[in-house]
């Protein structure tokens, strides 16, 4: 009994079907990494649905996060060879704190952060103007 199909074209039917389910499954696994990322890169990849500007968008805002946070709560008056320092190590660390914060919300942690302390001087300035401390 002849099928009329040569080994030839059964291995390319057969390398067209594995590659169609290869497709199949990388596009669910794609979606299923992306619905794992954080609140903040998941927003900044819709937003740009290019992986290479979300990653820099993600760093540039926890970096500012970052700042503004230590200049919050932890900034004392430094010469400014020692700023320069401080804030290089800083953007420094925050390139490890945006591999981190890929799937972990440190992110939203730096933000909530800036809230308690933004709150925080708002009622240091009004008791020092009110004259209680």
């Amino acid at each position: 009994m002849h099928l009329g199909l040569g080994k030839g074209r059964i291995r390319i039917k057969l390398y067209f079907i594995l590659n169609q389910l290869y497709l199949l499954g990388s596009i669910d696994a794609n979606q299923r990494a992306i619905e794992r990322f954080s609140p903040t890169l998941k927003f900044y990849y819709t937003l740009t649905g290019n992986p290479t500007a979300t990653n820099w968008l993600l760093w540039l805002t926890i970096t500012a996060l970052a700042i503004l946070v230590y200049k919050l709560g932890f900034a004392k008056k430094l010469p400014l060879l020692k700023s320069v320092v401080i804030y290089l190590f800083l953007i420094v660390g925050c390139l490890f704190l945006t591999f981190l914060a890929i799937f972990l919300p440190i992110t939203e942690g730096l933000m909530v952060a800036a809230v308690i302390l933004i709150i925080y001087k708002i009622r240091l300035r009004k008791e020092k103007k009110a004259g209680t401390i």
